[in-house]
């Protein structure tokens, strides 16, 4: 053999992964709780009072830290009195409380001294990683099921990974989304384990002394 030519092969052995690297599962990816708020002290009492408010469903108290050029959405209808026309708090049947409740108690990340961004997976999520794909499970151990029912077959169980939505997810049962973890193994998790960047996020901002939310919106 050609001494150049061997030179080339023994080279290209060398770079070639092995059999077991190539066969080895990719790392997942991590996005693990941040709450931020002990950090902005009279920031943490605020959110105290906020979620006893909501707990309570106290409209006035709601209304209150609603701020007047609050954003609700991307079409331009903003405002203070677009957010009550929206959201019906003093309805029976308002979203309002059950969507702050979880932003709430998902932490959170300050931006500077005056602004604190929630939940932790809006406000951490990594930027390389696609939002409208992706979905990040809230939990430990969260079981992962064959099918999109609670007694299908467990395949796996994961703890705050990032993972790919599956292609068929619209298709999905209500309360479940279909995910592909790492190693390609598909399956379903209950919905109220997993959240998108994407879905509700609050913005809280501190003016004149005084916190307020200036935004409350889904989507991108």
């Amino acid at each position: 053999m050609d001494m150049k030519l061997f030179l080339l092969v023994v080279s290209l052995l060398a770079a070639a992964p092995s059999r077991e690297a190539r066969q080895a599962p990719a790392q997942a990816r991590k996005l693990l709780p941040v709450d931020e708020a002990s950090a902005l002290p009279d920031f943490f009492s605020f959110r105290a009072h906020l979620t006893a408010a909501v707990a309570r469903r106290d409209v006035s108290t709601l209304m209150a830290i609603v701020d007047a050029n609050i954003k609700n959405g991307f079409g331009g209808d903003d405002g203070k009195a677009a957010f009550e026309r929206s959201w019906q708090p003093s309805s029976a049947g308002s979203r309002v409380w059950d969507v702050l409740a979880t932003i709430l108690a998902l932490g959170g990340s300050r931006s500077g001294e005056d602004t604190f961004i929630a939940p932790y997976v809006s406000s951490a999520w990594p930027n390389d990683v696609d939002g409208f794909e992706h979905v990040a499970v809230i939990g430990e151990r969260v079981r992962v099921r064959r099918a999109p029912a609670v007694d299908a077959p467990e395949v796996a169980q994961v703890s705050f990974e990032v993972l790919l939505r599956t292609r068929d997810d619209k298709n999905t049962a209500e309360d479940w989304t279909g995910v592909t973890l790492t190693d390609g193994t598909t399956g379903y998790i209950h919905s109220r384990y997993v959240r998108s960047p994407i879905d509700y996020r609050a913005y809280f901002v501190k003016k004149d002394g005084r916190w307020s939310m200036v935004m409350l919106l889904a989507g991108d």
